[in-house]
Order: structure tokens, then sequence, then C-alpha cells
């Protein structure tokens, strides 16, 4: 029982990071570049640039300031957007 248990948490755990990574990789050809901003962010989610901004300044989001500007890495964007996928999904 225990072992099947096991073998289906390892490959929940394997589905995930294989998603993460080939979404990763589709970001990242798409935009050319490892991080996005606030406008890459508005067109890659559909959402106004004063939720984005509300989303970037939120604590449970992966920002990056970087001088003035805040970015998100691709994989940090990818791997907060599974993660917080109910476990059903």
């Amino acid at each position: 029982m225990f072992y099947k248990n096991y073998n289906k948490e390892t490959e929940t755990t394997l589905n995930r990071e294989r998603l993460i990574a080939d979404e990763v990789s589709r970001l990242t050809r798409k935009y050319g570049k490892s991080f996005l901003d606030c406008e890459n962010l508005i067109e890659l989610t559909g959402l106004g640039r004063d939720n984005v901004r509300a989303l970037m300044h939120s604590k449970a989001f992966p920002v990056t300031k970087v001088g003035n500007r805040q970015v998100v890495s691709i994989l940090a964007l990818v791997a907060w957007q599974v993660n917080s996928l109910p476990e059903a999904v």
C-alpha cells in the first residue's frame, strides 16, 4: 500500500516538474528573456496594469527588484502558478 502511494506521489512530482520545465521553455522562447516586467505580465495574464502591479506588490508573488524596476523570473512565475494549483489538478 505505501509503495503505491509513494509511486503516485513521485509521479505527481515529476509531472509538475515537467510541466514547469515545459512552460518555462515556452515562455523563454516567446519573450526572448528570462525575466518579465509589468508590461509582459499584462500581456501574458490579460490582467490590467493596476491588478498586475498589485500582484507584484503582494508578499506571495516572486518578484525581484532590479534598481527601481520590479521583474519576475519566468521560472519563479511558473513555479508559483503551478504550486498554487489545487492538488487534484
